[in-house]
């Protein structure tokens, strides 16, 4: 006995939250935030920084940090995932042609919980491409005390509001 052949769902076009129309200069979108762990800093470490004070906790100790403190990059890793988290994902992103300036102020260490926002800073419509547009952004990362921690600004291109 043969089963009928299933008719497939008629294809739905994707319903995005943010369009490159939504990025206006002066706004700030909250991401969220993340605790970080020693483990996970000696972990990240281990395998793309390994120097002292990131992977070893004697050396890290008699270091100018006197403790085990995240790797820059890890850091700019946990700030990427919260913004893939917090608006990427649901966004007309088109990737980006590049970040521009990355600033380490303070190191992030153990038990620091890093809140991220997302300024944009400008928004150009494509002269070339009508359908997208690219933005200038500063993503800025602080720690449970309010201090600023890291800040990367930006470009990303997204794709225009259908008409």
């Amino acid at each position: 006995m043969s089963t009928p052949a299933s008719t497939p769902a008629p294809a739905v076009a994707k319903v995005y939250k943010w369009y490159f129309e939504d990025f206006i200069p002066g706004s700030i979108i909250e991401l969220g935030q993340r605790q970080v762990t020693e483990e996970e800093i000696i972990h990240y470490a281990i395998q793309f920084d390994p120097q002292p004070f990131h992977i070893d906790k004697e050396a890290a100790t008699d270091s100018i940090f006197g403790g085990v403190i995240a790797s820059g990059w890890h850091t700019c890793g946990m700030i990427m995932r919260l913004v893939v988290d917090g608006f990427l994902n649901e966004s007309t992103s088109m990737g980006s042609p590049g970040v521009d300036e990355v600033r380490w102020i303070l190191p992030v260490r153990p038990g620091d919980t890093l809140s991220v926002s997302a300024e944009t800073l400008e928004s150009k419509p494509s002269t070339s491409k009508p359908d997208r547009g690219v933005v200038v952004t500063v993503w800025r990362a602080t720690n449970q005390d309010g201090k600023l921690v890291c800040t990367i600004k930006g470009m990303g291109m997204f794709g225009r509001r259908p008409l």
